[in-house]
């Protein structure tokens, strides 16, 4: 890593902190940039370094103006279009780099020695390869169509408090309305807190469910 990188470093994570502090954030611009949620997690976490790369694809997917991760900067400074782009999960752009500081080392195939002809194929091996890769074909379809159903249920999730404080208000309206037994009020306001309490649970359990999809091969 270079010296202007290292010294850059802090100032692209508190920036990726602040991107990623909404609930499910961090795991939906994962999935935008095409990279591990668990990978970026380490790098949220400090545990991790990444390159200048990674940041500015994080600007062009996001669609964050051209060096904004290299100032800091605080919650209300986030652009609106960035901030929409990161909840509704809809990049701006396809990032192809990598996050790792260091490029990996070229891996050489080995080649036929020069004059010496290359082993032929049976036809066998053929209609198998073919097979092999109309069942891949089928399973990365079927598992893409899954994952959208999934990350459609978590945006309904992640929308979901502005319903639960309309519903919040209209029960305390009821508890207003009239004088109720202390443990029937009790009881209103434990139910409310254990919605609440579980639609981050489930939210959680969702975004472990995409993590697993997007792990899964087809020879798993």
């Amino acid at each position: 890593m270079e010296d202007s990188e290292e010294l850059l470093l802090p100032v692209w994570r508190a920036n990726l902190v602040l991107l990623t502090g909404e609930i499910g954030a961090a795991n939906r611009l994962a999935r935008m940039m095409t990279f591990s949620a668990s990978y970026l997690k380490l790098m949220l976490a400090g545990q991790r370094e990444f390159s200048e790369e990674f940041v500015r694809g994080v600007e062009a997917v996001t669609g964050l103006p051209g060096g904004w991760m290299d100032v800091p900067h605080a919650g209300h400074e986030i652009p609106p279009n960035a901030r929409d782009a990161i909840d509704n999960e809809q990049p701006l752009a396809r990032f192809r780099g990598t996050a790792h500081p260091v490029r990996k080392k070229t891996v050489l195939r080995p080649e036929p020695i020069f004059g010496q002809p290359a082993p032929t194929r049976r036809i066998e091996d053929d209609t198998v390869d073919v097979e092999a890769n109309r069942r891949h074909a089928h399973f990365r379809k079927v598992r893409e169509l899954a994952t959208q159903e999934v990350r459609r249920f978590e945006r309904h999730l992640v929308h979901a408090p502005v319903e639960l404080t309309t519903m919040r208000a209209k029960v305390e309206d009821v508890i207003a309305a009239a004088e109720l037994d202390e443990r029937i009020v009790a009881d209103l306001a434990g139910r409310l807190e254990q919605i609440d309490k579980h639609r981050h649970m489930l939210l959680r359990h969702v975004e472990k469910l995409q993590e697993l999809l997007s792990q899964l091969d087809s020879g798993d």
